[in-house]
Parts: C-alpha cells; sequence; structure tokens
C-alpha cells in the first residue's frame, strides 16, 4: 500500500460531512474478521486514581509491534474505530490496546478530575508503563479526535524524547485548534445532533463526580448548560487546571506546537469534517518536517465509510485504519 498519502472517495450515495460522520458511527462495517474480543486490566495512576485498559484477545506474537489507540471525546474500545483498528490489528500480526481516558470505561473514576484534550501528562505516563510492560515490542500510537489532539501535544511536549517510547504516532480527524472546532459543534445542525449527543454522556457522569466530591462545581450553572463551551467552562477547565474555555482551548491545541515535533507523526484530517472547519487545518509549514499531513476533501468526522456490500450497502470503516495503520508501519 502506498503510505505517501490517503486517497478517499465517498460513496455516492454518502455526500456530505455529515451523513459520512453519521453512517459511519451507526451502520456501517467496523470488522472483517471475528468480532474482537478484550481483556481489561486496571491500571493504578500515579495520583491515586485509576484508568482501565482493554487489550485486544488473541495475544500477537511475542515482539509483535503494538499499536495504542487513544479514543475520542466518551469514546471507548466499543467505538466504531477501535473495532475496526482493533480488526486491522489482527489482520496484520499486531499485539492492540486500547487505554480509556478516566471515566470512560463504564465505571466512574475516583479523582476529582475526568479527562481534556490536552491531557499529555496522562499520555505520557500511559505510553511510559506500555513501553514498559512490553519491552520488547515496537510501540506505535495513534489518537482520535480528543485523544489525537492529546497525543500531539505530548509528542511537541516530548521534542526528541518522544522516540525513546514509540516510533511513530497518528492523530485522526482531531480539533487540533480546539477553538475552531469547539465554536463550530456549537452551531447550527452540529449543535442539535452532536452537542445534545455528548452532553446526553457527560452531564450525568459531572453529576455523579459532584456527588463523589460536594461542592465540586455548581450542579445548577452546569444542569443549566447548553453546549460544550458552557460545559468546559463549569467543569473541563476548572477541573483540569485552566482559567476558563478560552483559556483551555487555547492552551491545550496542539496546532501551535506541532512545529516541536520531532518523532515521526501523521495528522488526518477529512476538509469536510462537521467538527473541523477546513480553514483551521494545519499547512506543512506550520508543522514543519516531522509530521505529515493528509487531507481528504471527504470523510467527515472519523468517517471515511467505503462502499461494500450488495449496492455497496451498508458500506465498512476499515479502509482508514489500514491506511494509518500501514503508514505507522513504515515507520518501524
Amino acid at each position: 500500500m502506498n503510505t505517501d498519502s490517503f486517497h478517499y472517495a465517498a460513496p455516492w450515495w454518502l455526500p456530505g460531512g455529515n451523513a459520512q460522520t453519521l453512517w459511519a458511527a451507526l451502520a456501517s462495517r467496523r470488522h472483517f474478521g471475528p468480532a474482537p474480543t478484550w481483556t481489561r486490566s486496571r491500571w493504578n495512576t500515579p495520583d491515586g486514581d485509576f484508568i482501565d485498559v482493554d487489550h485486544a484477545q488473541p495475544t500477537a506474537a511475542a515482539g509483535a509491534p503494538l499499536l495504542v489507540l487513544f479514543h475520542g471525546l466518551e469514546g471507548s474500545s466499543a467505538s466504531q474505530y477501535a473495532v475496526a483498528f482493533a480488526d486491522f490489528a489482527a489482520t496484520h500480526g499486531l499485539a492492540f490496546a486500547v487505554p480509556h481516558f478516566r471515566g470512560c470505561s463504564g465505571e466512574l473514576n475516583h479523582a476529582p478530575r475526568a479527562y481534556h484534550s490536552g491531557d499529555f501528562e496522562e499520555i505520557d505516563w500511559i505510553l511510559r508503563r506500555f513501553a514498559a510492560e512490553h519491552p520488547g515490542r515496537p510501540l506505535m500510537a495513534a489518537g482520535v479526535s480528543l485523544g489525537g489532539n492529546a497525543l500531539m501535544r505530548w509528542a511537541a511536549e516530548m521534542g526528541e524524547s518522544a522516540s525513546r517510547h514509540v516510533r511513530a504516532v497518528a492523530s485522526i480527524c482531531s480539533p487540533l485548534d480546539l477553538a475552531a472546532g469547539g465554536h463550530a459543534i456549537g452551531r447550527g445542525f452540529n449543535r442539535l445532533i452532536y452537542t445534545r449527543m455528548f452532553m446526553a454522556s457527560m452531564v450525568p457522569k459531572a453529576l455523579k463526580k459532584l456527588d463523589q466530591h460536594p461542592g465540586l462545581f455548581d450542579r445548577s450553572a452546569l444542569l443549566a448548560a447548553r453546549d460544550l463551551f458552557e460545559f468546559d467552562n463549569l467543569f473541563t477547565a476548572p477541573l483540569h487546571g485552566f482559567r476558563d474555555t478560552p483559556d483551555y482551548w487555547s492552551r491545550a491545541s496542539a496546532k501551535p506546537v506541532l512545529h516541536q515535533i520531532r518523532v515521526p507523526a501523521l495528522a488526518l484530517n477529512a476538509r469536510n469534517d462537521p467538527f473541523v472547519p477546513a480553514a483551521s487545518l494545519p499547512t506543512q509549514q506550520q508543522v514543519g518536517r516531522h509530521v505529515t499531513l493528509w487531507q481528504p476533501e471527504q470523510g467527515g468526522h472519523v468517517g471515511f465509510p467505503v462502499s461494500h456490500g450488495a449496492l455497496g450497502l451498508p458500506g465498512h470503516v476499515r479502509a482508514m485504519p489500514e491506511a494509518v495503520g500501514h503508514w505507522l508501519l513504515a515507520h518501524l
């Protein structure tokens, strides 16, 4: 496979970024082989909390490369892209793991914090532990949406030392400019569909966090929040050391620091992504020689469905993991 670019063409029956996003998430085929099965490990965090890590089974051969996937906002190992990447890994004999950000594995974490788009310290200790537990395996990491921004922030913060832990990293449909993405998801159709979907998951979890830690934030104000800007202002930003939403979105964005990356890195963004305005995407001059940019015109947000089956239906989402996975493997 050519790993220099990703030549994606959407099916004729899925016009536009919203259709490509929603169909991929709700109706498309995720795996060609058997559905992945998972073995879960609980890791204690440096601050006395925990995360859950799902390892795809069966276990790959000793010494096989390990691919670690960081999920997106409110994602998990059950997300369509995680299942598709697990299928890619099984097909190519790779070990594969999905570490869950705090509170995303189905059980609320203990600490008075959750996770956020710039959580590179969390990425750091997770990747260090994977490297320590699998010293004979070359390590690659990919991150989807929120997880990709955090991964790129980590690569930028680490600079030259990132290569001690990973051979290559990739971000997929990540809002590398968080302000642009945050404002985009709060408008029009996005607000009606995607904002409501995320808020329906995030608000109840935040309220459970308040039950754990009374006084952590203003309950009535959070219940009145109607978009991610307001939610981040009341919950995400103050719980993770940011002044407010603009401070969080500014300091957590990976785009301003992509030029600091010194390990092979891929940033894949469809230019019709409903969450990530094309005008906000980085240019090659902004990122430097270590970062490869794939910016196909079509694909939606973590979509990239491909025709499959009778009349091209229902379509599958294995093309994107295949392209990204081969790009990562090429840097081993």
